[in-house]
């Protein structure tokens, strides 16, 4: 049985959240890459991520994330069964992480301050611009050894790295907070009410039979209807019979 998670979020913070959790990932495995063909795909991905932190206040979302779950932390201290030593590794790396984000810098100011990254940035925005003759200074890099090209890469990465925390530890927290539970959806679908702390609803199942999951509605109600998939459209559509699958409310 083959089994995958899908994750949708109930509002735009979280949304946001996995966007850059996406493009984070990809830049890990693209910055490994020793091809010059695919370095380009690690500055075409880094040049998304840099479009979308400077749209969104990234800063305020995550402090105000951390500092509720540094109160739940402390509530949670209480409990007489609670794992003390997990519990104050998770409030010292809350706290720094807080502290950190307070006193640096909007994320990503260092690579926009970067010579070389400011100067390639424009013409990734343009299909194919990334040519050659339209930037025979990024030619050049990719010709570089290849050690110093993965060192800068590297340099480029640990100034994402406070990012790349605090997404971690926000989304870590929320996804936390649900557990999964065999539900069933009724000729394909399933309707369920958001609780106030709802912020994400994860669905497994099987990926095996045929049919995926997608979800509408908002904070307080949301729908759930599996398809069928085919990229033949006259086999599309919704499932029509039972489908059984773990839910988790977040």
């Amino acid at each position: 049985m083959s089994d995958a998670v899908f994750e949708f979020p109930l509002k735009e913070k979280v949304r946001n959240y996995l966007r850059v959790e996406q493009l984070l990932g990809q830049l890990k495995i693209t910055a490994k890459a020793e091809q010059s063909s695919l370095q380009l795909v690690f500055f075409e991905q880094l040049f998304e991520l840099l479009d979308l932190i400077e749209r969104i206040d990234l800063r305020s979302d995550l402090t105000k994330d951390l500092e509720a779950h540094e109160k739940n932390l402390v509530y949670w201290s209480k409990h007489p069964k609670i794992d003390t030593t997990a519990l104050e590794h998770a409030l010292k790396t809350v706290l720094r992480l807080r502290q950190k984000i307070k006193t640096d810098g909007r994320f990503g100011n260092a690579l926009k301050e970067d010579k070389l990254l400011s100067s390639i940035r424009q013409r990734f925005a343009i299909p194919g611009g990334a040519c050659s003759f339209d930037l025979p200074n990024l030619h050049f890099w990719l010709h570089q050894p290849l050690e110093r090209r993965l060192n800068e890469i590297t340099q480029w990465l640990e100034t994402l790295a406070l990012l790349d925390d605090a997404i971690t530890v926000s989304l870590s927290f929320i996804r936390e907070r649900g557990q999964f539970k065999t539900t069933v959806a009724e000729s394909g679908f399933f309707q369920g009410a958001a609780e106030d702390k709802n912020e994400l609803i994860r669905v497994k199942c099987r990926v095996d039979e045929g049919y995926y999951p997608t979800l509408s509605g908002n904070k307080y109600r949301y729908a759930l209807r599996f398809m069928l998939f085919s990229t033949e459209d006259s086999k599309s559509g919704s499932v029509e019979e039972n489908v059984q699958f773990l839910l988790a409310a977040c």
